[in-house]
């Protein structure tokens, strides 16, 4: 099955025209942004906060890009956990392991303790719904001395180092909790920038932090935009308004000079996923016959015009392990007729080609035979929706490695009964078997093989199907260094990002 390509010159002609009504938007105290001779970052990121720079959700990654919060570990560019607030660690026993704080002090003054790390990972245990990588985990952490914590797993869990390394695992200060039932992590970091001001879903303030354990940024400061509309962002970025934009369209990359733009492989994998606890898609068959009608072989090539390779399973080729190694899905059902069989088919806008994607999949799906109504809003607006199963299908573009780096993590967190980030809605003793027995191997290649066949169960059912595995546009001003991209995407902002 083929699919129009879409036309992108009325468009780009667009992007081009809307240039001027963007001038100013990022205007801050002196007109060039600097202050006592060093120069602030204008930063335009696509997601807005969703609940509130929560670290426990999706905000989690926010504040890390940004350079606000850390945990005790760091994700390292060869996807071994890295020292972070904690400079070393050893395992103590199968369920215990004991970490070694470094000298660092909290964005309030307070110093970091274990005392302060054992609180600030008893509150997010206590999260409710928990952060992706603890799910399938429960945890206690006991402080030994001042510098020491020595934390504790319910079970065995071989890859804790590696998990403590998300962002929704950050550390905070008391200052945090102050408030029950809310975390707030302005001036409660430990990063090299401290949030001094959110306002809304609209911008942030970051100041730099001079007491940062890892030494002072070179930016003084970020001034944070947050703008969902794509081509908004790349206008930003091309009338110099800002100096960094997030999640450039691939409709707009061709208009930006090469020396801006940076194109990045990330372990984001952009899929259909159709909701098995309730409405139609409860029925295998309707799944099947779902999966059936979606062609991929076109997304990549038109949707993202290159900028992304054709959907092979959870895991896309930035996961090198993986690549040519996907077992085949097994026990599928048949697929079933449609009969006009309607559905409701959601997305976000905040990633410009996911609307696309979705439009291209709503012809297929009719095509096919079902009736599609299709939803289309600003992330932060349609998460909770979306896990309380109000639609039917979801178009969701998913890093596979954002929450702790291991590849079996994002697939207890998003695909078992007791998953946070569950959109699928999917609940398979079978699966939740296999995702168990790859929790529980120790070796790393054991483990890849583990998920890889874990990896075939879910897709045995058909909830997911995955479309298309994503490069990632980034748009960087000519006179900005040190900008930190990773296939991760936890980092952005660093101590050595300048202008």
């Amino acid at each position: 099955m083929s699919f129009p390509r879409p036309l992108r010159r009325p468009r780009l002609l667009a992007a081009l025209l809307l240039t001027p009504v963007l001038a100013g938007c990022f205007a801050s105290g002196a007109a060039d942004g600097r202050a006592g001779g060093a120069a602030r970052l204008r930063v335009a990121l696509a997601f807005p906060p969703a609940e509130q720079l929560s670290p426990y959700g999706a905000d989690g990654t926010i504040l890390s890009r940004l350079g606000i919060t850390e945990s005790l570990t760091a994700l390292g560019g060869n996807g071994a956990a890295a020292p972070a607030l904690a400079s070393s660690w050893r395992q103590e026993g199968a369920r215990s392991w004991l970490f070694t704080l470094r000298e660092a002090t909290f964005h309030d003054g307070t110093d970091v303790t274990a005392q302060t790390v054992a609180a600030s990972l008893a509150r997010a245990g206590r999260a409710e719904p928990a952060p992706a990588a603890m799910s399938g985990i429960s945890l206690t952490a006991q402080a030994v001395d001042r510098h020491r914590v020595r934390i504790t797993t319910g079970r065995p869990d071989p890859i804790l180092p590696l998990r403590l390394s998300s962002p929704g695992l950050a550390v905070l200060s008391a200052r945090a909790y102050a408030h029950k039932g809310a975390v707030d992590p302005v001036g409660s970091g430990t990063g090299p920038f401290v949030l001094k001001k959110v306002n809304g879903t609209t911008s942030a303030t970051l100041d730099r932090y001079d007491g940062y354990w890892g030494g002072r940024a070179r930016a003084t400061g970020i001034d944070v935009r947050f703008i969902a509309d794509g081509t908004a962002r790349t206008n930003a970025l091309r009338s110099g308004d800002t100096d960094i934009a997030e999640a450039v369209p691939v409709a707009q990359a061709a208009t930006l000079a090469k020396a801006t733009r940076r194109e990045t492989a990330t372990a984001r994998t952009t899929s259909l996923l159709l909701n098995s606890r309730s409405g139609p898609f409860r029925d295998a068959g309707l799944r099947a016959a779902a999966r059936a009608a979606v062609d991929t072989s076109g997304l990549a090539r038109g949707v993202y015009e290159g900028h992304a390779d054709r959907g092979a399973g959870i895991y896309g080729p930035a996961v090198t392990w993986a690549e040519g190694k996907h077992l085949r899905p097994q026990g599928r059902a048949a697929a079933k007729r449609a009969d006009g069989t309607a559905v409701t088919l959601a997305t976000y806008d905040n990633r410009p080609e996911l609307p696309e994607v979705a439009q291209v999949l709503k012809q297929q799906l009719e095509k096919s035979g079902f009736r599609v109504k299709l939803v289309v809003r600003e992330y932060s607006r349609l998460e909770s929706d979306a896990l309380a199963g109000k639609f039917d299908a979801f178009v969701l573009a998913r890093n596979s490695l954002v929450d702790t780096g291991d590849p079996v993590a994002v697939l207890a967190g998003d695909y078992t009964c007791d998953g946070g980030y569950n959109l699928a809605l999917l609940c398979d003793r079978a699966v939740d078997r296999a995702v168990a027995a790859a929790e529980r191997a120790a070796d790393p290649a054991e483990r890849r093989t583990a998920a890889l066949r874990a990896e075939a169960a879910i897709l045995g059912t058909d909830t997911v199907v995955p479309l298309v595995h994503q490069r990632v546009v980034t748009g960087v001003g000519s006179a900005v260094e040190g900008v930190l991209l990773d296939p991760y995407e936890r980092t952005l902002i660093g101590t050595g990002t300048r202008r």
